[in-house]
Order: structure tokens, then sequence, then C-alpha cells
């Protein structure tokens, strides 16, 4: 079966889902993030097939989000690094967890805690404007056309609300 490709669209989101959008491309940067960065590693942790751990670390380093550094030569064995694209990703998975914590956690609470370094309070994060610093939800933007939308679609009447 063939893959979907969405870098061709003109929307961040597609863009972004093309890189990651397959399960489990988070889940492995999650580990990555963590320390869990050798093939055998990952594969143990997240009990995937060996073939798709091939595939998908193969495409997260084609896609510049992680790094292929040899450790050792005889037998060839590598270890998986972020790279500033993924440093970035794991922001998003942040926001992803705070959803998952907030609405999946159950009655045990959620299953990871995350210190923030500057104060080093257990928190979540929360997405700010980068302009006034006032939170920002979904709730409180427009969504506009942008310089990247010329030649295509034009956006619905439900973006602009």
């Amino acid at each position: 079966m063939q893959r979907t490709r969405f870098s061709e669209m003109a929307c961040s989101i597609a863009r972004t889902l093309d890189v990651i959008g397959e399960p489990w491309s988070p889940l492995i940067l999650r580990d990555v993030y963590v320390g869990i960065n050798r093939f055998d590693q990952l594969q143990q942790d997240l009990g995937i097939s060996r073939k798709v751990l091939s595939e998908r670390l193969k495409w997260l380093v084609d896609s510049e989000i992680l790094t292929r550094v040899e450790y050792s030569s005889k037998p060839p064995r590598y270890e998986y690094g972020l790279t500033a694209r993924g440093v970035e990703l794991c922001d998003l998975l942040l926001v992803m967890v705070r959803w998952g914590d907030r609405w999946l956690a159950g009655a045990e609470g959620p299953p990871v805690l995350y210190r923030h370094h500057a104060c080093g309070q257990i928190s979540h994060v929360e997405p700010r404007c980068a302009v006034c610093a006032e939170p920002m939800r979904a709730t409180d933007i427009d969504v506009l056309p942008g310089p990247g939308m010329a030649g295509h679609q034009e956006m619905g009447p439900a973006a602009s609300k």
C-alpha cells in the first residue's frame, strides 16, 4: 500500500503529518528524546518489528529529524540523536502529552511527569502567543491566508470565523 504524501499541500499541519503522521514516528522521537537511542533498545522498548523500525528510522533520518551515528564498526551499529528539527518536534509532543494527560490519563493520573529546568517545578506545556505571551487557544485566533497560500485553493469560510 502506497503512503499518501502530504508534503505538497499548502498546509503546515499536512506537511508536519507527512513527516511524523505515521503512529510509530512520535513514539520513536519520544524514546530518542529520553535517551533510548540504539536500534535494539528502541525495538525492545516499543515492541515494534525490526522491518518497521528500520523504515521509520530511515524516514526520520532522511527527513532531518534524527541523526544516525556509527558507534561500532564490527558489526556496524548506530545510535540516533535529535536534530534541531527533531528537538522542536518534541515541543509538539509535549502539547500532545498535555492533551493526553487531561483527557485520557484516567484515575491513576499521567504516566510521566515533566520538571521544568528553569523553575524546578512539575508542570505542563501551555501554548502562548509569541508576541504578547498571553495564552493562545484555538478559540482565541482567526485563521488567515498566509504568503504560502498563493497559487493554492483559498480557505473556506469556517477558517476565519
